[in-house]
């Protein structure tokens, strides 16, 4: 309060005193009214205006005139009344730069400006500027809350840059974090387009002009904010204001300190639960003695004296408002990943894919033969082990994420067909990882689990990857991908079957993946084409791939269809896995591709009827791949893949087919008596990691956690016993 309002708000003492004044209080003077009851009733009205005048000259001017009414205030009383203006003060401003946030009215200036994320790439996003804030959203209507910048101690700068436009930079010049942890509304977590920075942004305006305006206000909103804010007093209505109880805002320092908050429970306050919850602070009161002089106002002068004295520390001024101790920093406990030593990759080509069956396994293959018809399913046939490839199925289904990259640039892609684009290109890149040879992996055994990660050095994230074995008969194996950071999952379930045609046999998968971003709620569902082997009793046998494959995303319309052909009975090397594809809009093909899955794929654009390379494994793509991570041998458990089958692998890797099917014999009978317990106990299987939703009839993992990833409050995803968590700074809801 100035000096003039002081001097206006109450009567000054003339010769007239004692005649009745009509001048209103003014907001101030609400708390010193309250305080007549701590005042000796004895007094006139007339020494009562005169003291709460000095009083308040005193608080305000620092001024220490004597006069007959001020002196007879005791030091205890003077110190009261100090202290409920002060309370009266804060939450005058508390309300007063809610108004102006949550006020549509309250408005500086608002456009759209394009942000840049921490990976590089610019958003467009709509900023409104209001007093002491910037709030940002994806929509122009306001509906999709970014985040909220606190201007209060932010500098600005322009910032050189090659493109077009003009660019600045709002930055904290201590590299302390710039945004608030709540929403206007009391949004919890915003609609993070991408990672944005914590402790600076740097914006592009569209011209120069705006540009400079841009800075222009953003220099008075940031130096000048008190100059700005809205009174308070609308029709004279001076104690009209308050939160409805029907709201969601909620209150300043719920909104603004973001190393306050630790949990989310009381949104919705009105004026008795702001006081209560946000003013009874250890600022109120300088210490204890405080608390109680203020609370029992029947105690004797000299005690209630003796406290005050106490009182007149700095404490409360040293202490921030709001503070709270921050949770102590448990040491993080997760499961121990080591780098993948060995990997096995055959040629791009049918060279790879053929399998030169010896005499003796020959005989082998014909015993096995006699048993199964044509059309038969082979799921419940035992196969020999020279044909087996040494890990599970369910290490088999992890080799489409040696380029999880990809779906992480994928996320952060605004065009919805460049994004179609990037998944398709993802999915191409799963399929050139192939043993040489004729290999089929192990058919994992009920409960078998499989964890890996791989490590994303650009984003600085990790991409997770759980399976487990749900079903034996029939035999699906359900597995679980997440990368958080990055803004993507994956959750999907395969149902194996193999079927036998005389002189071929095909290993066809039922089911589909769901892969989700996060930030955009997209779901692009995808099925996955069928292994055929051919010349089992007569020929070469060789390995292909075949069938259609969809990958539709029902939310933008755009789907892909994949085409993988089988080489024709008098086909050349060349027709050896082909591929051709549409990437469509509804019913309107926009492009179409051409190529090997294992090579070189080209893609032509309709439009333009340009074509260029879409995909190709190259020797220098291969090189910088991903690099997976698995699970520490002596931290794995007994029915994870590689514990599991270990001694089968070791006997095949040593070409000891004897052993090696004496010890895949061991597993299998373990597995069938372990089934005809449960049969006499009348057990049913319970799963580890899944459970199955009786509604839809897919498999879902249990600890799933598809939240956007909140920069202010999530740290770091990591993986423990198979359940997928992140570490945060303060316990939010899930």
């Amino acid at each position: 309060m100035s000096q003039r309002q002081g001097k206006e708000a109450y009567p000054t003492p003339t010769k007239d005193l004692h005649q009745p004044s009509f001048i209103p209080a003014s907001p101030h003077s609400q708390g010193f009214e309250r305080g007549k009851e701590d005042i000796s009733q004895n007094k006139d009205e007339s020494s009562l205006s005169m003291s709460k005048s000095k009083s308040e000259s005193k608080l305000y001017n620092g001024s220490e005139k004597d006069s007959s009414a001020s002196s007879k205030l005791t030091k205890k009383e003077s110190l009261k009344v100090q202290k409920k203006n002060y309370r009266e003060e804060k939450k005058r401003a508390t309300k007063e730069l809610l108004s102006t946030i949550t006020d549509p009215s309250v408005i500086v200036m608002a456009d759209w400006l394009k942000i840049r994320g921490t990976l590089k790439s610019w958003t467009k996003l709509w900023c409104v500027l209001k007093p002491g804030v910037l709030l940002i959203y994806k929509t122009q209507k306001n509906g999709q809350w970014v985040g909220t910048v606190l201007l209060n101690a932010c500098e600005i700068i322009e910032r050189p840059s090659k493109k077009d436009g003009f660019c600045f930079k709002l930055f904290h010049p201590l590299e302390q974090s710039i945004w608030a942890v709540k929403g206007p509304k009391g949004e919890a977590v915003g609609s993070i387009t991408q990672p944005l920075p914590s402790s600076y942004l740097i914006i592009r305006a569209t011209s120069e002009s705006d540009g400079r305006c841009w800075m222009d206000a953003l220099e008075l909103a940031l130096k000048c904010s008190s100059l700005l804010k809205r009174t308070m007093i609308r029709e004279g209505k001076e104690h009209d204001l308050s939160i409805s109880s029907d709201s969601t805002h909620v209150t300043l320092y719920g909104l603004l300190r973001a190393n306050n908050l630790h949990s989310g429970d009381n949104f919705q306050l009105n004026d008795g639960e702001i006081e209560r919850q946000h003013f009874k602070d250890q600022d109120m009161y300088s210490d204890k003695s405080d608390k109680e002089n203020d609370q029992e106002h029947d105690e004797s002068d000299n005690e209630v004296m003796g406290k005050s004295e106490e009182s007149d520390t700095d404490t409360s001024e040293r202490q921030d408002d709001s503070y709270i101790e921050p949770e102590p920093v448990e040491p993080l406990k997760e499961t121990t990943y080591t780098e993948q030593s060995h990997e096995e990759l055959g040629e791009a080509g049918e060279a790879s894919q053929t399998e030169t069956v010896s005499e003796e396994n020959k005989s082998l293959i014909w015993t096995l033969l006699k048993q199964v018809r044509p059309g038969m399913d082979l799921s419940r046939v035992v196969l020999p082990t020279f044909i087996l490839e040494p890990r599970s199925f369910l290490d088999k289904l992890s080799d489409y994420y040696y380029h999880a990259d990809f779906l992480s640039e994928a996320a952060l892609e605004e065009n919805p067909y460049f994004r179609l684009k990037k998944v398709v290109k993802w999915y191409l890149s799963g399929f050139y990882k192939k043993p040489k040879g004729l290999k089929k992996p192990y058919n994992p055994i009920l409960g078998e689990t499989f964890r890996c990660l791989w490590i994303h050095p650009r984003t600085n994230s990790k991409t997770f990857y759980i399976a487990e074995q749900v079903s034996h008969h029939p035999p699906i194996s359900a597995f679980y991908v997440s990368n958080r950071k990055d803004g993507f999952c994956l959750s999907g379930s395969i149902l194996a079957k193999s079927k036998f045609y005389g002189n071929s046999l095909s290993a066809i998968l039922e089911g589909e993946a769901r892969l989700t971003f996060l930030n955009r709620g997209e779901d692009y569902v995808m099925t996955m084409p069928y292994a055929h082997c051919k010349g089992i009793l007569y020929g070469t046998m060789t390995l292909e791939l075949g069938g259609t494959v969809n990958i539709t995303c029902q939310k933008t319309g755009y789907s892909a269809i994949l085409e993988f052909k089988l080489k024709p009975f008098l086909g050349s090397s060349d027709c050896v896995n082909q591929i051709s594809g549409k990437l469509k809009l509804g019913k309107e093909v926009l492009a179409t591709l051409e190529g090997h899955w294992d090579s070189e794929v080209f893609i032509n654009d309709k439009k333009t009827d340009n074509s260029e390379v879409f995909w190709n494994p190259t020797p220098d793509i291969k090189q910088w791949r991903l690099i997976r991570h698995t699970v520490k041998f002596e931290e794995q458990e007994d029915f994870e893949s590689e514990k599991l089958w270990q001694r089968v692998t070791r006997a095949i890797n040593a070409k000891d087919q004897t052993e090696a099917t004496q010890e895949k014999y061991v597993l299998e009978e373990a597995q069938r008596q372990a089934a005809r317990d449960r049969k006499t106990k009348n057990e049913e299987w319970t799963c580890k990691l899944f459970e199955l939703d009786l509604l839809t009839g897919e498999w879902h993992y249990k600890f799933a956690d598809t939240r956007p990833w909140d920069p202010l409050n999530d740290m770091i995803q990591f993986e423990k016993d198979g359940v997928i968590q992140t570490k945060v700074k303060h316990r939010t809801p899930m």
